[in-house]
């Protein structure tokens, strides 16, 4: 590549996206100083100190920004499945040989640095995604191709759970925005978002209660994808005539021997027969994939209670209870979100002040340089400064969707929408946390909370979407690509 290239590709750089990003992880490296710093250092630029190895760690993320930038953006293209599959081998290696931190064997230890490979595989995932969803005749609502993205998402997905790294997987689950922005039909995203809230509230609900919100959810979503509406209200009707008829009799001729579930679960279960004829003499394709989503989401729902007492640590069990106010713990589970909401509710408007704050400066709030990092910005800078780092991140993320709208290739599209829902994901559910409106799963705040393999990986994701966007801006007529 000439010099004029490199000279014309900085040149069509998107730096307003470049700016946030520097204010972003500025405002995060003063935070992290004021969340670790100590008064009473005999040295306060000791490398020992966390905001002295965050100034390394952000040194190394613009050096791996300046690489990214100066690759052929078809190497990206090139390296998407690669990368995915080195990916998945790293997960593997990390959990039969790496370190155990806080419950999670995600980790890989070099001496005192620490990698959590998963925040790099994020960005593995998102290239193949794209790289799966701008192959040539793809389309989203092919069952073959949407099988073939979902097990892109699923493989690191599961591997992550197995780690007990949870939060982190759940991440991937935000790709669901992409695949609904390249066409997914949003009557079956709707069904997949319930189904996801029925696995949390399924501490609460009865078998035979999350059954019934199952057969709605699934029967009245496809009645919106067809239009049909009148058939899916009668089905719905004869099966609860069925189930109800089958329950009754049996409960006077043996009683106790049918419950009102084994009846409603065996009529739908012979409905099936009665939709496959139904739907192959009217060729209507698309019903079964609210069937197929029934089922799996049927026994997937059935091992909630192995998977909360056998897969979930004490730990995460309990954050599940506390969050859905079964349990409540003031003094163990419940007090890094208590203190963490204290300091926040404490800052009132405009904060206490640059290294004022009680809370984060007497250490009640843990994690306060990682995690819970936004609380040092609610206390010190107030409900105004939170608000600016909040619009701050919202802006970050439009301009990556603004950056993905104008791509002329799907790669670039649907890459840029990855990251700007891994971003949204993150931010959604880090700050949600701090102020009880979600469950504690130790997801960082991008480009604000301590870590080296966080603002590394969250770094190149973004620069890899910049890169993208530069060469879609230098050569605007450029075909697509192979």
């Amino acid at each position: 590549m000439t010099v004029s290239r490199f000279s014309g590709i900085f040149g069509h750089l998107d730096l307003w996206t470049i700016l946030l990003y520097a204010v972003i992880v500025v405002l995060g490296a003063v935070s992290i100083f004021s969340a670790s710093y100590n008064e009473n250092s005999v040295n306060m630029f000791a490398t020992s100190h966390f905001y002295m190895k965050q100034a390394v760690w952000i040194g190394i993320a613009s050096c791996a920004a300046l690489v990214v930038l100066l690759l052929d953006k078809r190497f990206f293209h090139m390296l998407a499945y690669p990368a995915y599959f080195a990916g998945l081998a790293v997960l593997v290696a990390a959990l039969l040989f790496g370190r155990e931190v806080n419950g999670a064997k995600a980790w890989f230890e070099f001496g005192s640095v620490r990698i959590q490979p998963v925040e790099f595989v994020k960005i593995a995932t998102a290239l193949a995604l794209a790289r799966a969803m701008s192959s040539y005749s793809f389309s989203i609502n092919r069952p073959g191709d949407l099988l073939k993205v979902g097990l892109i998402i699923c493989m690191p997905l599961m591997i992550i759970i197995l780690q007990n790294d949870t939060g982190s997987g759940i991440v991937l689950g935000s790709f669901l925005f992409v695949l609904y922005r390249e066409g997914l039909n949003k009557w079956l995203c709707i069904p997949i978002l319930l189904i996801a809230t029925l696995f949390i509230t399924s501490f609460l609900l009865s078998p035979t209660s999350l059954l019934v919100l199952l057969i709605l959810i699934c029967t009245l979503s496809e009645a919106m994808m067809s239009g049909e509406w009148r058939s899916r209200v009668v089905y719905l009707a004869a099966l609860a005539l069925s189930s109800l008829s089958i329950w009754l009799v049996m409960h006077f001729a043996a009683p106790g021997a049918v419950t009102f579930y084994g009846a409603l679960l065996t009529v739908t279960f012979l409905s099936f027969f009665v939709i496959a004829a139904y739907a192959y003499r009217a060729n209507l394709r698309s019903i079964f994939l609210p069937v197929a989503l029934f089922v799996g989401a049927l026994i997937f729902l059935s091992t909630t209670g192995y998977i909360f007492e056998n897969v979930l640590k004490p730990h995460q069990q309990n954050r599940i209870l506390s969050f859905l106010g079964i349990r409540s713990d003031p003094l163990g589970i419940d007090y890094n979100v208590n203190q963490s909401k204290i300091a926040i509710g404490s800052g009132g408007w405009t904060g206490k002040g640059f290294l004022q704050g009680t809370q984060i400066k007497y250490g009640f709030v843990p994690e306060r340089h990682t995690d819970f990092i936004f609380c040092t910005v609610g206390e010190e800078w107030g409900f105004l400064g939170a608000t600016a780092v909040l619009i701050l991140m919202c802006l970050l993320i439009m301009r990556l969707m603004r950056m993905g709208e104008r791509q002329q290739e799907p790669f670039g599209r649907v890459y840029c929408y990855c990251v700007a829902s891994i971003l949204l994901f993150h931010v959604l559910v880090n700050v949600g946390m701090t102020i009880g409106l979600m469950p504690v799963m130790g997801i960082p705040l991008p480009y604000m909370s301590y870590g080296g393999s966080s603002l590394v990986a969250f770094t190149m994701l973004l620069f890899i979407a910049v890169r993208l966007d530069a060469s879609t801006r230098q050569f605007p007529l450029e075909s697509q690509m192979p």
